[in-house]
């Protein structure tokens, strides 16, 4: 019997439908025709062991057992029955098919589960990004040796040991610390949420302490020779005085430059039309509809996670969510008119947009070269309710999905660009304009308020410097005079205070928080820090610990976060120390560094870390507000200081169904 071990059920049923009947489905496992069962995890179902399995005396929080460190690591199972009926399945298989997803935790997640049953038998590994039928028949077709991928799984059991190493001995360490002041909470330290808190902490300071600055911009109304009006706005020449971004700082020197101009004639020194193409937004991964969603609908990180769970796992609307990728497979192209059909019958409001979709259109989203583990999360062809009886979060996140879907089916936004340089009595003016020629891709965001696409740094320049109207086609040379000219005066702002869209956006990312060029690479390379199934519940645990908090729509450090990252050492509250991780934990995958060696590093300087506090004796921290109690959360709680769930329970784990 070969036994097929899929990390998630979706995937198991995908597996079992391209191996072909006959079938006959079991609670736990699926047999298929020539001997082939297929069984599965719920993400991780076995989970590192706490401390107290490594001894009793561990159990009490004490200063004198830290660091703790195994010497022999122990695993406890999370899902005690799925793993009975794997360990059930394993004793008649004659060859295991390891189908965890294709990237390093996929890898450690059904590894873990063989070394922890014993099993010594030939292992194949499949790679699987496409659940389709075809591109699983074609996977099934090239199987490889599971021992191919063992640096893998070394670098994800990096990963997890480093992680609750420093996890857990940081969070008793400081935890003690503040008991040791009368502070009665946990203060939970992680490699993720406490750089994560050192952000919000940093971005209120900066706040608190910023002082606005006055600076001045000159509006001018310009009249063309052929009586054509715009409006152009002041260069200051080289000399004036400006800030970094080219702000005049005195007003005089404006108030001057009007007086220059007004009612002077000048003529254009430049003006360009360029004609340019919009592409449609890419589908969503994860953390892109966390964003939008946050911003749109003012919806939490939590919640859009929730709720795209919810959509994916009991309605089958959308495709697997957790997924870093916002590209799709190109075998799904064959999909589009269903999918469009059954967005129409679901969604009444783009029923009309769906129905003038081009299925045959191919956008820049179809590129297998670029799908990871997962997909962009996209609507399925699933046709059985009405979109309308969803509760409201669900049909609102389900209408995002669905409307960045239809947009890959319609043309490119095509605008005009156009810019206009004036000379008048030795003073540079400039105006910028484009007009419309095909809205293309817009017209699913006419009523929408916005375009579709998460903000950028275009969103945040200077509104008074754009014209808004399109601009007249001027020769160069032409004549122009300045009718009138006006100052606006303006202050510089403050940065903004974090949303649950901007601070999932920080998160992905937060190399340009950081100082250091090699950081900031890998970083980069990284795609921020947390994973986008845990950073939602990272900053669920920010909340819950009473280290932040929501004034309106923002989100706050309170004293409790501001005291622990006061007390902490840098190296706890910024991103550095992931991207060394990150760094090892790749040369571990290529073979270049080994397990023990990047273990033994972590743990040198853990008891460094643990040496400097102790040295503090202890630590002043106010004591954290209430926290609400969440909406939805796991029975079971997450083990302190950690970043990874503990347990994978529906719709918090990181991998599920």
């Amino acid at each position: 019997m070969r036994l097929f071990i899929a990390e998630k059920p979706s995937l198991a049923r995908a597996i079992a439908d391209a191996l072909g009947a006959p079938q006959k489905r079991a609670r736990l496992h699926i047999e298929c025709g020539g001997g082939d069962v297929v069984a599965w995890c719920a993400g991780h179902i076995l989970q590192t062991a706490p401390p107290e399995a490594y001894g009793e005396q561990f159990k009490a929080w004490r200063l004198e057992h830290l660091p703790i460190v195994p010497k022999g690591w122990r695993l406890e199972a999370s899902a005690p029955e799925l793993l009975e009926s794997i360990a059930r399945l394993l004793k008649g298989a004659d060859r295991v098919v390891h189908a965890g997803d294709p990237d390093r935790e996929g890898q450690l997640l059904v590894d873990e589960v063989l070394r922890f049953l014993g099993y010594r038998g030939p292992v194949d590994r499949l790679l699987i990004r496409d659940l389709s039928p075809d591109a699983v028949r074609r996977q099934l077709r090239a199987l490889e040796p599971n021992t191919k991928y063992r640096p893998l799984f070394e670098s994800a059991l990096a990963r997890q040991r480093a992680d609750w190493l420093y996890g857990m001995n940081m969070t008793r360490l400081y935890t003690l610390l503040g008991r040791a002041a009368g502070y009665d909470g946990v203060l939970s330290v992680g490699r993720v949420q406490t750089p994560l808190l050192g952000l919000i902490v940093a971005r209120d300071r900066a706040i608190a302490d910023f002082r606005p600055v006055p600076y001045y911009v000159v509006a001018a109304e310009v009249r063309a020779g052929g009586g054509e009006r715009f409006r152009a706005f002041w260069l200051p020449p080289d000399g004036a005085p400006v800030d970094e971004e080219r702000r005049l700082l005195r007003r005089e020197v404006a108030e001057a430059a009007c007086r220059r101009v007004v009612e002077q004639d000048g003529s254009v020194a430049a003006c360009t039309e360029d004609s340019r193409s919009e592409a449609p937004p890419l589908p969503y991964s994860l953390a892109d509809l966390q964003v939008e969603a946050g911003q749109r609908l003012a919806m939490s990180a939590q919640a859009v996670s929730d709720a795209c769970q919810s959509l994916y796992e009991t309605h089958r609307l959308v495709t697997y969510p957790r997924s870093d990728c916002a590209y799709l497979p190109e075998g799904h192209r064959a999909q589009a008119p269903d999918v469009l059909a059954a967005i129409a019958a679901h969604a009444p409001g783009l029923a009309e947009v769906a129905r003038k979709a081009d299925p045959t259109l191919r956008s820049k989203a179809w590129n297998d070269k670029k799908v990871t583990a997962h997909h962009a999360i996209v609507p399925t062809a699933t046709r059985h309710r009405d979109v309308g009886s969803l509760p409201g979060n669900e049909r609102a996140v389900y209408e995002l999905v669905c409307r960045r879907y239809v947009a890959q089916f319609f043309g490119p936004h095509e605008y005009v660009q156009t810019k206009i340089e004036t000379d008048v009595a030795g003073e540079l003016f400039a105006a910028s304009g484009r007009r419309t020629v095909a809205p293309g891709w817009k017209v699913l965001y006419a009523d929408a308020g916005r375009e579709g696409a998460p903000a950028d740094a275009e969103a945040e320049k200077d509104p008074e410097r754009e014209t808004a109207a399109p601009l007249p086609r001027l020769a160069t040379g032409a004549r122009v005079t300045v009718e009138s000219a006006q100052i606006l005066d303006k202050r510089t702002s403050a940065p903004k205070a974090f949303t649950d869209a901007s601070l999932i956006a920080a998160m992905c990312g937060v190399a340009k928080f950081v100082q250091s060029p090699a950081v900031r690479k890998i970083l980069t390379e990284a795609d921020g820090i947390g994973t986008p199934a845990t950073r939602a519940s990272i900053i669920e645990t920010l909340f819950e610990r009473g280290f932040i908090a929501r004034a309106g729509r923002t989100i706050v450090s309170t004293e409790t976060g501001r005291a622990l990252v006061k007390s902490l050492p840098e190296v706890a509250t910024t991103p550095d120390m992931t991207a060394v991780w990150e760094a090892a934990m790749r040369a571990i995958a290529e073979g270049t560094q080994t397990l023990d060696a990047f273990l033994g590093r972590v743990g040198t300087q853990l008891g460094q870390l643990v040496v400097e506090g102790r040295a503090l004796g202890r630590i002043a921290v106010p004591r954290a507000p209430a926290a609400p109690a969440p909406a939805r959360r796991s029975a079971r709680p997450r083990p302190a200081g950690t970043d990874m769930p503990r347990h994978p329970v529906p719709n918090r784990a990181r991998r599920t169904s």
